[in-house]
């Protein structure tokens, strides 16, 4: 049995999930979000990346996010890879930075114009 913490909503609820034979588990939830959340985190638990990059030709580093989850143990290698971006000024909020980053077929969004 694994506790979680749900972060779907503002509720937190305080999930007990375990997955048995493909068949999950889960107590503690108020709604199926919870259940959604405690079956992506015992498959193929994934994270938002953040980070800033430096770019050419800008006084300050641009912050950039991806667009959707990359999987949890592919977390530095994607930070490592977004750290090593090459970007020139200007840059425009909502600018795609990088396609399919370390093979996982997310993009990496500007967050802020620059």
């Amino acid at each position: 049995m694994q506790e979680l913490i749900c972060i779907r909503c503002p509720m937190g609820c305080k999930l007990q999930a375990e997955l048995i034979d493909d068949t999950l588990f889960v107590t503690g939830n108020t709604c199926r979000r919870g259940e959604e959340y405690a079956r992506e985190e015992l498959t193929c638990p994934r994270r938002i990346v953040t980070c800033s990059v430096k770019v050419q030709g800008a006084s300050e580093p641009l912050s950039v996010k991806t667009e959707s989850g990359v999987p949890k143990d592919m977390v530095f290698e994607c930070v490592a890879a977004i750290k090593a971006l090459c970007l020139h000024a200007p840059i425009a909020i909502g600018t795609i930075v990088a396609e399919n980053i370390c093979g996982t077929g997310v993009c990496v969004k500007a967050t802020k114009s620059v």
